[in-house]
């Protein structure tokens, strides 16, 4: 799977970097810095939990397909339940 970031809505908040230190970097000025990282399955449910953290939704998972991942399914690969 691939993070994409829109970096034109990121507010610089950190929460996905709170939620998964281990995947999300961010640049000197808080922002996300991590658009177009390839994730392993390994930090999957991290991917996911930084995605469902960002509150303006600047973080979209892809699939290999290229194909968006529902939230759903990134809550089930977080591990989260509504």
């Amino acid at each position: 799977m691939k993070v994409r970031v829109d970096t034109t809505i990121c507010s610089g908040q950190a929460r996905c970097a709170a939620a998964a230190p281990a995947v999300y970097s961010l640049d000197d000025e808080g922002y996300n810095s991590s658009d177009e990282l390839d994730v392993t399955d390994a930090q999957l449910a991290g991917a996911s939990r930084g995605a469902l953290a960002c509150p303006e939704g600047a973080i979209t998972l892809l699939d290999d397909d290229g194909a968006v991942v529902t939230e759903d399914r990134l809550r089930r690969l977080a591990g989260v339940e509504r």
